[in-house]
């Protein structure tokens, strides 16, 4: 009886034989023999087949222009230094990081490591962005995490705003012990997923990845990229609070959302701020979608606030009256029939239902 010959876990395709060389070198290391296309056709006609793809930065834009079908598991490889148009590609065809080499080399080993062991998974990441100072994001980003949580998701919750707040002091965790991003600044490689959940802070058994009191205001893209991987490989949730500002590391994390959701009052001078911000976000974050946050009377109704911004409206939230001086004491924790518990729930129907 021949033995059973299992399916390749890793499509490489690329048509440069010196980015192959380098790819090829480092399968090798990892004891993994890929499947290797060499051409557009082989490459989309392979498109499912593997759990991992590596499309070479050559491929890439032929591939966007046929539009392929969204899948988990796919990242783009090549040299020398990235550029828009290359991460709009990437956008174009769902992504999930771009390695440069030889600098990239140890994250994306790290990445062929994870496929070999079965470690790869793909958790739902939601990105938060206010579309105006003081929207609400934080709130909405640590009311879907909790409520995830509480769900039986294995969720973490990231600050990727150093400017912000503070989510931790809304949870009332700034005092507990564990790492913060400060502490992550030389993640340049491979993360481990289970050091990192261990590693964190909890606020009713939530991990959350916040800022210290250091002047550390910026994070380089790579240290975002290697704690998004190791959390997207050990969560089924990834819930993110992001700052409106550009940044490269920012970028990247809006590029690995499922879906990014811009909270927006419901006022003319916020919606005018969001107007110019929806643009420049919609070419990085994939699926964006509105949060609409009403008063009780609302100067704008919030399908108008969403056709206003050409956006598909995801959910809406009501002011609760009681909840910012619970935040500002360190006692965040919505009311389950209020409006933001239910706005959460919404949230996680439509992009994480539990089985």
């Amino acid at each position: 009886m021949n033995p059973t010959v299992l399916p390749p876990s890793v499509l490489m395709a690329t048509t440069n034989e010196r980015l192959l060389d380098d790819l090829l070198r480092l399968a090798a290391a990892a004891s993994i023999t890929p499947l290797v296309e060499r051409d557009l056709h082989a490459l989309r006609r392979s498109w499912h087949i593997c759990p991992l793809v590596i499309v070479g930065d050559d491929l890439v834009a032929g591939l966007a222009r046929t539009t392929p079908v969204r899948r988990t598991g796919v990242v783009l490889a090549g040299a020398g230094p990235g550029t828009d148009e290359l991460y709009r590609h990437a956008f174009e065809v769902g992504a999930e990081a771009v390695f440069r080499l030889p600098v990239d080399e140890v994250a994306l080993s790290g990445r062929l490591v994870d496929t070999l062991d079965g470690g790869v998974r793909s958790a739902v990441t939601l990105a938060f962005v206010g579309g105006c100072g003081g929207a609400g994001a934080t709130t909405m980003a640590a009311a879907v995490a909790l409520a995830g949580n509480r769900r039986g998701l294995r969720t973490m919750l990231i600050d990727g705003d150093p400017l912000g707040g503070g989510i931790e002091l809304a949870l009332g965790i700034e005092r507990d012990p564990g790492q913060r991003w400060p502490e992550l600044l030389n993640a340049a490689g491979r993360v481990s997923a289970a050091a990192l959940r261990s590693a964190l802070p909890t606020a009713s058994g939530l991990p959350v990845l916040s800022w210290d009191r250091s002047d550390v205001t910026a994070l380089p893209p790579e240290t975002m990229r290697s704690v998004l991987n190791a959390a997207q490989c050990s969560n089924d949730l990834v819930v993110l609070d992001l700052p409106r500002r550009p940044d490269p590391a920012v970028e990247e994390a809006f590029v690995r959302a499922t879906a990014t959701l811009l909270v927006v009052p419901c006022d003319i001078r916020s919606l005018a701020a969001a107007k110019r911000l929806a643009g420049p976000l919609a070419e990085v974050a994939g699926d964006l979608r509105v949060i609409a946050r009403e008063t009780r009377r609302p100067a704008i109704p919030a399908a108008e606030a969403a056709l206003h911004l050409s956006l598909p409206l995801a959910t809406i939230v009501v002011d609760e009256r009681d909840l910012p001086t619970a935040m500002d004491q360190g006692r965040f924790d919505p009311n389950p029939r209020g409006s933001l518990a239910r706005a959460a729930s919404t949230l996680l129907g439509l992009f994480a239902p539990v089985a």
